[in-house]
């Protein structure tokens, strides 16, 4: 069974940066395309950024230009560099398949707060 475990969150004044990582294990064949989530409280789930094999990116509007995510396919794992952080970006962050399953992780808490 494929578990994602993130970390790399917590408390960050706003233009700050933080690094998150993901790492999936039991994974026999890391190829599928790859996401982070994010939910705030009350807030639906919403996929802010992915990359797929290659390399090639897709991200959300809102966090264009602040977030790069990237991968290394020998170890399992994604990245998600995040810049110049806004309290809005105030969420527990995720990773998952960009088609997810429904094996979510604990998330890591990202806080944007003066």
């Amino acid at each position: 069974q494929v578990q994602f475990v993130e970390s790399g969150g917590g408390l960050v004044q706003p233009e700050g940066s933080l690094r998150l990582s993901c790492v999936a294990s039991g994974v026999i064949s890391f190829r599928q395309t790859m996401a982070w989530y994010r939910q705030a409280p009350g807030k639906q789930r919403e996929l802010v950024a992915s990359v797929w094999r290659s390399g090639g990116t897709y991200y959300v509007d809102s966090v264009k230009g602040r977030f790069s995510i990237s991968r290394d396919n020998a170890k399992n794992t994604v990245t998600l560099q995040m810049n110049s952080l806004k309290p809005d970006d105030t969420a527990v962050y995720y990773c998952n398949y960009a088609t997810p399953i429904d094996s979510w992780g604990q998330g890591t808490q990202v806080t944007v707060s003066s």
